[in-house]
């Protein structure tokens, strides 16, 4: 009997090898039926004639609409097929048969080669290999028609057996033997593959039909014994795991009656995996721990996770993510757990609840874990509440002012721009208010930047009460001020806004005792119809404030269209002023000042003119504001020095020269050597140059300014005050500086004989020179009557358009001529 099956092996094995070996001869046969100049053979040259045996292993396939069907099948082919029909799609066919036939013939017509391919069919737990050769072929009545050749490759395997003996895990059964109870004793090995003979350590040759009891392998142990006999009729089974020396082992137990099948796994990695994770989770200093994938139940926490939450470890493993999340979080919380995978760290950070109720801000970073048989995730969480409280510190502070906490210009024009997106969309007015404040400057140069410091905290206080709701304040710089009104305002509304403000911003301050008192003046501009952007808004609103300014002060202004071409002729003027300095448009003129006592001209005063070529001579009352606002002034101030004291030396040497001071150019630091240098080139002896300031120059009455006017008196030069009497502190100045000459102001002169109050001013103002030997100078003469009543009350010098007006450097020398000839005359 054995004999014969090895004959018939043998037989089977030829006979393969022979079939195997007709791939080939088909595909040189179907390659010698390729006509010249042709894709394709035709059908009867490869599929008529001498194909013998091989035509019981053809299948014919065809394409009817698309769809391949059997056209004709062999008998080894309707064996396979388990089909006899002929005409059926290939979906009729069993899928395993079809998918091949199926792959092989659209090969084979795509690329009208011929194509091979496998087919691998399991029958009653057998797999059997197929080859399957597809030759496309031309019909002769149009389209290709497939010849698919079907063979079987290889001897059959079973699967189980297969899959049973290639595993790692080890598979065994076990027969219950009971004793002369009926109970359970021991147990037999009836079956086991490699792999359980691997991991009990001993040939499968000795284990097959041993009993445990005979030793020699770890389930042998009692207490393995006593967990397997309670499964003999006791259920469907279960796990348990043993230590077996240095490993540990865990046995899969199912039961059928007496039969007990086992699978064993080797988990000593896995054990000591979960050795070290418990090392690294219990005593890592970073909060950890485990939760439940589905129930989001916490199944183990740290000691860190403890500590740092402030929850019991009982509370904890009673407790849930949603838990530990704030309410608001709660959707999307759920949300990121769903889309997670077996790795994950946090895309954003997130808050979490602390026992004491306090929020932390954490990143989670955690990975999916079997525990305890539960599949969880293990997150470990670093808290970053510091660092988030530190960023936002730093967000604030690059929207906010240093000083006042207020927002910045960047901050303010970003709320301003949702603003006006907000009004557009709802067609809504926004306010936008420009604030300035009055006399904020003297408190600077009077009491130091410090208490200036201090005012621009309270200021801010004060604007935090009354700006509220959408509403914003901030500070653009210095004691610059914006405000935006988000709701929907009227001219009324933002008027009466405004009065508040400036009410509220006025009323004293007290800083360390000092009552501190200071103004506000605002520009108002109003979208849509003041503009619609942030810029045009800002502009048109800087505008009005400017208006304010002009107006005094104190009030609040709308920006007109007016503004608009104000602000363009100024800019025009401030590019006209740079140009004429570098084209040499300006010139000084020379207005000569008279001594009452000898009828000579004493001196001149120099005045700046500007020529304009289109526009002509400009009034130094509209440029010279402009000048110090653009910074022009200082050289300008510097040119005059140099070309009054040039022209000066031209004169006779008893006739000075009298030069006007900015305060803006005063206050500069190259004051004193810009008057050296001009004395210098010019040769001019300093006693004839006079320095002339106004008042406004000891508004702030500091120890540099006192300083400068004695380093230029210390010079040689004369310094005069301009316009005394029309402040209202201009006798202190006379105590804080010794003064050369004050000129007693134009708006007394002029109704010297109308009004008894001027007369009496020129009055005081002569007999105090006279007391203090100082020279005074009348400005504005026009009329005899006016020199009479100066003469009368003792002033020393006059100048005005009875003597004459102010004149160009070429006309001086006529001037001083007329002059001598009318002393000699009157002599």
């Amino acid at each position: 009997m054995v004999m014969a099956n090895k004959k018939s092996a043998k037989a089977s094995a030829k006979f393969n090898s022979e079939m195997f070996a007709d791939v080939p001869v088909l595909q040189r046969k179907w390659q010698a039926a390729v006509r010249p100049g042709e894709k394709l053979p035709h059908y009867e040259d490869v599929m008529l004639g001498s194909l013998g045996r091989l035509a019981d292993h053809i299948v014919l396939l065809r394409s009817v609409d698309g769809v391949l069907s059997v056209s004709h099948a062999g008998r080894y082919v309707q064996t396979w097929l388990n089909d006899e029909r002929w005409d059926i799609p290939l979906s009729a066919l069993p899928p395993d048969c079809a998918t091949a036939l199926t792959e092989a013939a659209a090969n084979a017509r795509e690329n009208c080669r011929p194509y091979l391919a496998s087919a691998h069919c399991v029958r009653d737990g057998l797999v059997r290999t197929f080859d399957v050769l597809a030759l496309p072929t031309r019909s002769r009545w149009g389209g290709i028609l497939v010849g698919v050749y079907v063979n079987e490759r290889n001897a059959q395997y079973n699967l189980l057996d297969t899959i049973f003996s290639a595993t790692d895990e080890g598979v065994l059964s076990l027969a219950a033997i009971r004793d002369a109870r009926g109970e359970p004793a021991d147990f037999q090995i009836v079956h086991l593959n490699q792999g359980a003979a691997r991991l009990l350590m001993q040939p499968a040759t000795e284990l097959l039909w041993r009993r445990l009891s005979a030793g020699g392998n770890p389930l042998a142990a009692s207490s393995v014994m006593s967990r397997l006999r309670g499964f003999v009729g006791g259920g469907p089974g279960g796990q348990f795991e043993i230590d077996s020396g240095d490993r540990c082992l865990r046995l899969g137990v199912t039961a059928f009656g007496d039969m007990l099948s086992l699978t064993i796994s080797d988990v000593t990695a896995l054990k000591r995996r979960d050795a070290s994770f418990r090392l690294l989770f219990d005593n890592n200093p970073m909060p950890m721990w485990v939760f439940d994938a589905g129930t989001m139940e916490f199944l183990s926490v740290n000691d860190a996770a403890v500590q740092h939450y402030g929850y019991s470890r009982e509370m904890f493993l009673g407790m849930t993510l949603r838990q530990i999340w704030p309410v608001d979080e709660w959707s999307v919380h759920s949300a990121a757990l769903r889309e997670i995978g077996d790795v994950y760290q946090s895309s954003r950070d997130w808050r979490h609840i602390r026992a004491d109720g306090s929020e932390i801000h954490v990143l989670t970073f955690g990975r999916k874990v079997a525990f305890e048989g539960r599949d969880g995730y293990l997150v470990a969480v670093v808290d970053i509440t510091e660092r988030r409280k530190a960023e936002a510190r730093i967000a604030h502070m690059a929207h906010h002012d240093g000083l006042t906490d207020l927002p910045n210009r960047e901050f303010f024009q970003e709320r301003l721009r949702e603003a006006l997106e907000r009004g557009r969309s709802g067609n809504r007015r926004v306010a936008v208010m420009c604030i300035d404040l009055d006399l904020f400057k003297n408190v600077n140069d009077s009491f130091g930047h410090p208490m200036g410091d201090r005012l621009l905290k309270l200021v801010a206080e004060r604007l935090r009460e009354v700006v509220r709701d959408d509403n914003v304040a901030a500070r653009l710089g210095g004691d610059e001020f914006a405000i935006v009104l988000a709701a929907d305002v009227s001219p009324n509304e933002a008027s009466a806004f405004a009065e508040r403000l400036i009410e509220a911003l006025s009323a004293p301050y007290n800083i360390d005792g000092l009552e501190v008192v200071i103004g506000a003046s605002i520009g108002i501009a109003l979208s849509p119809g003041d503009g619609t952007t942030p810029e045009e808004l800002m502009r048109n609103a800087d505008m009005a404030l400017y208006r304010a300014k002009s107006d005094g002060g104190g009030v609040h202004r709308f920006f007109e269209r007016e503004m608009d071409l104000q602000a363009q002729r100024r800019r025009d003027m401030e590019r006209d002023l740079r140009a004429a300095f570098s084209n040499g448009e300006f010139e000084l003129h020379y207005q000569p000042l008279v001594s009452i006592a000898s009828d000579r001209i004493s001196g001149f005063e120099s005045l700046l003119r500007w020529h304009h070529p289109d526009k002509g001579m400009i009034s130094p009352a509209e440029f010279i504001p402009v000048a110090e606002d653009i910074g022009l002034i200082i050289q300008l101030g510097e040119w005059v020095l140099r070309e009054a004291c040039a022209e000066a030396v031209k004169w006779p040497a008893d006739v000075k020269v009298a030069v006007n001071l900015s305060p803006v150019q005063f206050r500069s630091r190259n004051l004193v050597q810009a008057v050296i240098s001009a004395l210098a080139q010019s040769g001019l002896s300093p006693k004839r140059l006079e320095l002339e300031i106004t008042e406004s120059i000891f508004l702030a009455e500091t120890e540099a300014n006192l300083a400068t006017l004695h380093q230029l008196r210390e010079l040689g030069v004369g310094i005069s005050m301009d316009d005394f009497g029309t402040g209202y502190s201009s006798l202190s100045y006379l105590r804080s500086f010794p003064f050369d000459k004050i000129k007693i102001d134009r708006s007394f002169v002029k109704d010297l004989a109308q009004r008894p109050d001027c007369g009496a001013i020129v009055r005081a103002i002569s007999g105090l020179g006279r007391s203090l030997n100082i020279t005074t100078t009348a400005e504005g003469v026009e009329t005899e009557d006016q020199l009479d009543w100066l003469r009368a009350e003792g002033c020393n010098e006059v100048q005005g358009f009875l003597f004459s007006a102010a004149r160009p450097a070429g006309e001086i020398a006529a001037l001083l001529s007329g002059f001598a000839e009318r002393a000699s005359k009157a002599a």
